[in-house]
C-alpha cells in the first residue's frame, strides 16, 4: 500500500502543508512516522478525500491554492473507489475539490495498479477522462 508525506497529501487534497498537519495532529487524519517522518497511508487518504466532498466538510478546506489546474486539464488526485469487472473498470478519485470518473478497461486499471489510496493523474479531455500514474 502506497504511502505519503505531508507535502503529497497536502497536494493531493488541494490544501497546504499546515492544513494536514493540523488534520493529523486533531486525528481527522491518521498518520505515523515512517524513517523519521510523519507518513499517511494511501487509504487512509482516500477516505478523508471522499469525506471532504461531503457539503458542509468543502467550507473546511484551505482553498489557498485552490484553482491550480494546468491549461492541459491535468489533475493529480487519488483514487477513492474502484468497481471492476472482467470487462470494464469504473475509476473513481478526489482530486482537490473535484470528484472524477473514468471508465476503462479492467486490463488498463489491473495494468496501472489503480486501487484505493494510489496516486494518479486524471487528464480531462471533452468527455473523456484518462488516467496515468506519475
Amino acid at each position: 500500500m502506497p504511502i505519503y508525506s505531508v507535502a503529497e497529501c497536502a497536494e493531493v487534497l488541494d490544501v497546504s502543508d499546515d492544513t494536514v498537519r493540523r488534520w493529523i495532529d486533531t486525528d481527522r487524519l491518521p498518520a505515523r512516522r515512517h524513517d523519521g517522518r510523519t507518513v499517511v497511508e494511501g487509504v487512509a487518504l482516500a477516505e478523508l478525500a471522499e469525506r471532504l466532498l461531503e457539503p458542509g466538510e468543502a467550507l473546511e478546506r484551505d482553498r489557498t491554492r485552490a484553482g491550480s489546474v494546468s491549461a492541459r486539464n491535468r489533475m493529480s488526485g487519488i483514487v477513492t473507489r474502484v468497481k471492476a469487472d472482467t470487462v470494464m473498470a469504473q475509476v473513481e478519485m478526489v482530486c482537490g475539490p473535484y470528484r472524477i470518473v473514468s471508465l476503462m478497461s479492467s486490463d488498463a486499471a489491473s495494468d496501472l495498479g489503480l486501487a484505493p489510496g494510489v496516486r494518479a493523474i486524471a487528464s480531462v479531455k471533452s468527455t473523456n477522462v484518462v488516467l496515468e500514474v506519475p
